[in-house]
């Protein structure tokens, strides 16, 4: 019996001590591929920010693009990406939360509303130069507007939408049950439940959502070539909703590929440096709020 059970003891402590290499082999190995993630990342931005960020200068950033000599700015392709994204950003958070509150919350739970979100899914994947042409359809052929700043944005929130509805709804998922049902414990109704308990709660989700389709509507260039053009209005500050609306990404990409302008890789490699800070910053001054809620709470 004792060599029975030293035996069985001796078998448990080799199994303990096997699955603790293997957790620590698989902790290194995540560890180590997260590493190796992040640095590629980081010098990947460095390399694009150290091209361009020590020669940027207010001139250029202000400045009017010029189509034959040196020199020229970014100013109205700058302005533009701000205005269609604020655009978009007013047209899709309201109407991505809406739906994706209702598909979280009011939804029956029926094959219409399975077919529903697996529209909302493949709408997600869908490459943005399907939005891009569903834009010409509507804005050019249909209501003969040609390409114009309102048709740019309108069809960046179309691109944005499904994402936006998903993550809220996936967010509000994300909160206990138990949080909701205190709620309605205390007698609140269910919109109140909503406002002052899930959407606080899930709000993290719904601001990395936020996050998301803002970089993502400030750095796309497919929609904004069929459906606003490659051109700007040649004015710094045009709030014309039917100008043409060439925005940064488009900008870069028209000097990459089209412009015979002699610093066409100067201009290039500032305007990329200023793309992607702007990215950046779009991420931390979203995340502000949050910190400083998270350290209210602590």
């Amino acid at each position: 019996m004792r060599a029975a059970a030293s035996g069985s003891g001796g078998a448990f402590s080799s199994g303990k001590g096997l699955n603790k290499v293997k957790n620590r082999t698989f902790t290194v190995f995540v560890w180590g591929i997260s590493s190796c993630i992040v640095l590629f990342i980081c010098a990947l931005l460095f390399l694009i920010l150290q091209k361009g960020l020590p020669h940027l200068t207010w001139d250029f950033i202000m400045g009017l693009p010029s189509e034959m000599e040196e020199g020229g700015g970014i100013g109205p392709a700058l302005f533009n990406s701000f205005y269609m994204l604020v655009i978009s950003l007013a047209i899709s958070i309201p109407l991505g939360m809406a739906a994706g509150i209702y598909l979280a919350e009011f939804a029956p739970s029926n094959k219409l509303i399975g077919f529903v979100r697996i529209c909302v899914e493949g709408l997600a994947s869908v490459p943005s130069i399907i939005f891009g042409l569903f834009g010409i359809a509507l804005f050019v052929e249909m209501f003969q507007i040609g390409l114009t700043i309102i048709g740019g944005a309108v069809s960046l929130a179309f691109l944005n939408l499904p994402v936006m509805t998903r993550v809220t709804e996936e967010a509000i998922r994300a909160v206990p049950k138990e949080v909701k049902q205190a709620s309605f414990a205390l007698g609140a109704t269910h919109l109140q439940t909503i406002r002052r308990v899930l959407v606080p709660s899930a709000i993290s989700g719904i601001v990395t959502g936020i996050c998301l389709v803002a970089g993502r509507a400030f750095g796309e260039s497919a929609v904004i070539i069929l459906t606003a053009g490659v051109t700007t209005s040649g004015e710094m500050w045009d709030f014309n909703l039917l100008s043409p609306g060439e925005t940064l990404a488009v900008h870069l990409w028209y000097v990459q590929s089209e412009a015979i302008v002699p610093d066409a890789v100067s201009i290039s490699d500032k305007a990329a440096a200023v793309l992607v800070f702007v990215i950046l910053m779009f991420n931390v001054v979203f995340r502000i709020p949050l910190w400083i809620k998270d350290r209210k709470n602590k």
